[in-house]
């Protein structure tokens, strides 16, 4: 039943929303009573909204080591990441996902205080070395490689260092796609057509979609064009590339404007790739909530 007296303020879940999140949320099953999941969930929504500091929440969500303490406990153990899925497989077993995919990556400026990730020697097991930060042209940056659906929807997720080349992650990206099915019968992983940008043209990833039959529109670059001519028919034969479905392409973009209007997306103030991917799931979490 949902807490009619509850009032709701900004940057906090609906009705609604919390209707649709409260049944993925782990419950305690022992120990003493804790912080009302409700309140301490508006925190966590508050905090990557803002951008504040933990120490800087509103004293109306309790204690901030509370709200952090349980963010960081459903970031290493894949709480949100579940939470995401299970929304999908909803969302998919109503026909409601556009299997018309789309690719791509933004850059993220790492905010001064994401850089103190401790000593080295002291990553944590579930850490990148790296803690997906990195130096490109805009200083210390981490990059977000995102999949979603025709509907900008995210599907999968993947946080690297800021200078990886989108190609390199564009395998590694696709093979996060798991909507599981609420019957019997195995997540789909599989695309019905990917949609992506002349960064993803490559022979290697082309094969790779073409092994697992998955169509797609990816626009060829002019030196590949200008080498496969050279060749000859050793250079084999032009790329498929449908224009009409190539203007679908902007759905991605629309996608990484709504993360990004979440502050604590939009620079990174987390330290550890695990929390900031984390609060990246949450904010894609909150997108799919909305939309249904």
């Amino acid at each position: 039943m949902v807490d009619h007296g509850v009032v709701i303020r900004r940057h906090e879940l609906t009705d609604s929303e919390w209707e649709l999140l409260a049944p993925l949320i782990p419950s305690a099953s022992r120990g003493r009573p804790r912080t009302e999941d409700r309140r301490v969930i508006n925190g966590m929504v508050y905090k990557i909204r803002t951008g504040v500091s933990w120490r800087d929440l509103p004293e109306r969500y309790g204690p901030w080591k509370t709200v952090y303490t349980r963010f960081r406990r459903y970031a290493i153990d894949g709480v949100f990441t579940r939470a995401l899925q299970r929304i999908q497989a909803r969302a998919d077993a109503a026909g409601d996902i556009d299997w018309l995919v789309q690719i791509d990556s933004t850059i993220v400026r790492a905010h001064q205080h994401a850089a103190a990730t401790g000593r080295k020697g002291e990553v944590p097991d579930d850490e990148p070395d790296d803690h997906a930060l990195g130096r490109s042209r805009g200083g210390l940056t981490s990059k977000i490689h995102l999949a979603c659906d025709g509907r900008g929807r995210p599907l999968a997720i993947l946080l690297t260092p800021g200078q990886r080349h989108d190609g390199i992650c564009a395998r590694p990206l696709l093979e996060r796609i798991r909507v599981p099915r609420t019957g019997p019968g195995r997540p789909r992983c599989r695309p019905d057509h990917v949609i992506a940008d002349k960064a993803y043209s490559s022979r290697g990833f082309r094969a790779y979609l073409r092994k697992r039959g998955i169509g797609h529109t990816i626009p060829e670059k002019n030196d590949q064009k200008r080498h496969r001519r050279n060749r000859g028919r050793r250079g084999g034969r032009p790329t498929g590339f449908n224009s009409e479905i190539y203007r679908r392409r902007n759905t991605v973009e629309r996608c990484f404007n709504q993360l990004k209007g979440f502050r604590g997306i939009a620079t990174r103030y987390e330290k550890t790739a695990t929390s900031y991917e984390a609060a990246v799931t949450l904010a894609s979490l909150l997108l799919w909530a909305r939309s249904i």
